[in-house]
């Protein structure tokens, strides 16, 4: 059978298939490194006070912008969740997400 709404629905789901934010007690943490220089970065987001509250969805947002030591590539991460803090959309300009696992592994070794 096929699905007239698959097309939109994929569309609107693309940011969130990506496992990009962690939860880790009261924060979600996101890990991404500069696309110019390769800077990783770990971020933690504190639920309740790094967040806005989104009046007009009834969400939260995030709007921050980072700047790393090795350069001055600034980069920019948007995110809006909704009220229990799942993704709904996010944005990350000059940057590129990666695992937990990245970061960690590139800090050990």
């Amino acid at each position: 059978m096929f699905n007239f709404f698959k097309k939109d629905r994929d569309k609107a789901n693309k940011a969130t298939d990506k496992n990009v934010f962690y939860s880790e007690k009261n924060a979600l943490v996101i890990y991404f490194k500069c696309s110019k220089c390769g800077e990783m970065f770990r971020s933690y987001l504190r639920k309740g006070y790094d967040f806005i509250t989104d009046y007009d969805n009834g969400g939260y947002k995030i709007d921050k912008e980072y700047i790393g030591s090795k350069c001055f590539n600034k980069i920019h991460l948007t995110a809006s969740f909704d009220r229990n803090y799942k993704l709904v959309d996010f944005s990350l300009d000059n940057g590129e997400v990666i695992s937990k696992k990245e970061w960690e592994d590139s800090n050990n070794g």
